[in-house]
């Protein structure tokens, strides 16, 4: 089809309730992992500064457990992948979680919000590197030689989401928003859905989710349940018959 008359693009907000069928617990939910420590000792840059090394021993532990669980991509990851290959207009995730199984399933235009595991960001040049090493308080950036200056490259609480001049181009351009697996609690994502209503007034927006949200009067399409079971025939209802 020529680039001219491609379809509207779809734009898939995710959050932690996508990957908790692959095993990764959500954060917010009782036993996740906001119940489980105190924040403001391991997510803040404030704790950063205050104790670099306990912030760097929680991250190289949790990667860790991540990594020795064998975690992998499911049903959800996978349907969504199959929509960016086979629909002929533009699929961008826009994704709350830090794992990477939207990109080992197969998908490719991936923005993530809150920053990506296995990646390492200096605070002295700013410079984003991929690595799976512990980081310590004597970790030496490659680029600039700083010593003690190396954090994971995720978004702490305070801190700006990544990504959001593009993240709201790609909104203001879509034709379809889904918000799959998130609390619809956590802002700016919350306010993603009233965006496109506001600025793309002939959009339409679809919730699936465990169950209905907050801002669930917002989207004109509900789907309920767990995201491996609502996720894949809602994928292949879009590329047979689109959602309209």
């Amino acid at each position: 089809m020529h680039q001219d008359f491609l379809p509207p693009g779809i734009a898939v907000l995710t959050g932690a309730g996508i990957s908790k069928e692959s095993g990764i617990d959500t954060f917010r939910d009782e036993g996740g992992l906001w119940t489980q420590v105190d924040l403001e000792e391991v997510a803040t840059l404030e704790a950063w500064f205050r104790n670099k090394k306990k912030v760097l021993d929680f991250y190289n532990d949790t990667r860790r457990s991540f990594r020795a669980a064998g975690i992998v991509p499911n049903a959800a990851h996978e349907a969504l992948a199959r929509l960016e290959h086979d629909y002929e207009g533009e699929v961008t995730i826009i994704t709350q979680n830090i794992d990477l199984l939207h990109e080992q399933a197969g998908s490719r235009r991936v923005l993530h919000m809150h920053g990506r595991d296995g990646e390492v960001r200096c605070m002295a040049c700013e410079t984003v590197f991929a690595s799976d090493d512990d980081l310590t308080v004597q970790s030496v950036c490659p680029n600039c030689q700083a010593i003690g200056e190396l954090r994971p490259n995720i978004v702490w609480f305070g801190e700006m989401p990544l990504h959001l001049e593009e993240i709201y181009e790609v909104l203001e351009r879509c034709g379809l928003f889904l918000a799959i697996g998130t609390s619809g609690e956590v802002y700016p994502a919350a306010g993603f859905v009233l965006h496109v209503r506001r600025r793309q007034p002939r959009a339409h927006t679809v919730e699936l989710n465990l169950e209905p949200t907050g801002n669930k009067n917002l989207f004109h399409e509900h789907l309920y349940g767990p995201a491996t079971e609502i996720v894949p025939p809602y994928v292949a209802r879009i590329l047979k018959h689109g959602w309209r």
